[in-house]
């Protein structure tokens, strides 16, 4: 029988990487925090994700370059990034603002915003991660190598470093000899790579899950396989928020659902510029430690992930709406830019295939502040890919705001309605 919720601070709506971190950050600083879920802590995209802490992804998924490379990948079910044809005016005007965020001064910003917060949410991984009674997360600072297997990938990288000089981000290049010291698992030579030392990896799941523990001994409640059904508000402040355990009455929200958000605060009349991004991994048991440092295909955008005794293989884009469904194309292709460059893939005991959904805006940047219609209503989602990297940092700004002191970043380029007064 689902207990009672009692009245609250403020409710946290997800319980994934951001919204453990901003439960934890606010049951930190003295706040009444409850967190809803409808289904279990951590097991969104924060379950299956490659598990990586990445200041080196700090170039958008808009950037230059990327819609000549998209019009060749688009369509192609196969490819890193590909859009599923249907009939939602939604992902055409997502696409268009896409389009508008890759010119090169838009990138540029959102790279300089995005390094800073990386670089800061990665600091905050050193502290959380080292907390009292934390479990073993493989938390690991080693860094993170991008490899390319032709001479054109490492050439077409060039720009993505050229985005990120001026940042706080550290980078040494590989040749070809240099990358086989370092991983001498390839089975086919490689044209170079390059080593960002700033970055790091831990199992998802198990930190999550951790956190979680953490903000519940300062005095965080969390409510699993909780819907939030929706809202009794008057004037411009939610009131009430209803969900499957009864009504909840509440000083502040915080939206940190994900993918799942637009759809939760559509009766608020708020429309979120987000479209669900698919991704896949596959996590097998490590038969040995000769991978020590998680890698990106370059070519193949395949991140691979030692995790203690895992590996996990992760990547590729598919935005196909809020669609759970398998494509097992897009799995072979996982599998076979694997066995490509890797001897002995075929032959792993398979853990898990996952497949999860992730916040994506079309300018690569989170949505993060309050919402200009609702004023007890924090929005904290939209983090693409690098939810898993940018959870501690979201936590932080969103308990700064929430508990009505200056946030440590300049806003502004983060604001919910940045693309129409919509959220």
């Amino acid at each position: 029988m689902t207990r009672p919720i009692r009245d609250t601070d403020v409710l946290v709506i997800g319980a994934g990487a951001v919204g453990v971190s901003t439960a934890y950050a606010l049951a930190s600083r003295g706040q009444r925090v409850a967190v809803i879920d409808s289904g279990r802590i951590g097991e969104g995209s924060s379950y299956g994700n490659a598990g990586l802490i990445v200041p080196s992804h700090s170039v958008p998924i808009a950037a230059p370059g990327v819609i000549s490379a998209g019009l060749r990948w688009l369509f192609d079910a196969e490819s890193p990034f590909y859009v599923r044809p249907r009939l939602d005016p939604g992902i055409w005007i997502w696409l268009l603002r896409f389009a508008l965020a890759s010119r090169e001064h838009r990138a540029r910003l959102g790279t300089h915003i995005l390094a800073r917060l990386l670089l800061a949410s990665r600091r905050l991984y050193d502290t959380w991660a080292a907390l009292h009674d934390m479990p073993d997360c493989s938390y690991d600072r080693q860094g993170l190598i991008y490899a390319f297997r032709t001479p054109t990938g490492l050439d077409n990288f060039q720009h993505e470093l050229d985005l990120l000089s001026g940042s706080d981000i550290q980078v040494q290049m590989l040749d070809g000899t240099e990358l086989r010291e370092v991983v001498p698992t390839f089975r086919i030579d490689m044209a170079g790579g390059a080593l960002f030392p700033d970055d790091a990896h831990i199992n998802p799941h198990l930190f999550v899950l951790g956190l979680a523990t953490q903000a519940k001994i300062a005095g965080a409640d969390f409510h699993e396989s909780v819907e939030a059904l929706g809202f009794e508000t008057t004037g411009d402040r939610i009131l009430v928020v209803h969900t499957t355990a009864g009504p909840i009455r509440v000083n502040q929200v915080v939206l940190a659902a994900g993918a799942w958000s637009p759809a939760l605060v559509r009766e608020l009349r708020l429309k979120l510029p987000i479209q669900a991004g698919k991704g896949y991994s596959l996590t097998y048991r490590r038969p040995d430690r000769d991978l020590t440092l998680p890698l990106v295909l370059g070519e193949a955008r395949l991140a691979i992930t030692p995790m203690g005794p895992l590996l996990r293989l992760a990547g590729t884009m598919e935005l196909a709406g809020m669609d759970l469904t398998i494509n097992r194309r897009r799995v072979r292709a996982i599998q076979r830019a694997a066995n490509e460059h890797f001897r002995g893939v075929q032959d792993l005991e398979l853990v898990e295939l996952w497949r999860g959904l992730r916040p994506c805006s079309p300018d690569g940047l989170p949505l993060i502040g309050y919402s200009h219609r609702w004023k007890n209503l924090i929005i904290a989602t939209g983090h693409t890919q690098i939810g898993l990297s940018l959870g501690p940092i979201t936590g932080e700004i969103v308990a700064t705001i929430a508990n009505g002191d200056d946030p440590p970043f300049d806003l502004t380029p983060l604001r919910p309605d940045r693309f129409g007064r919509f959220a």
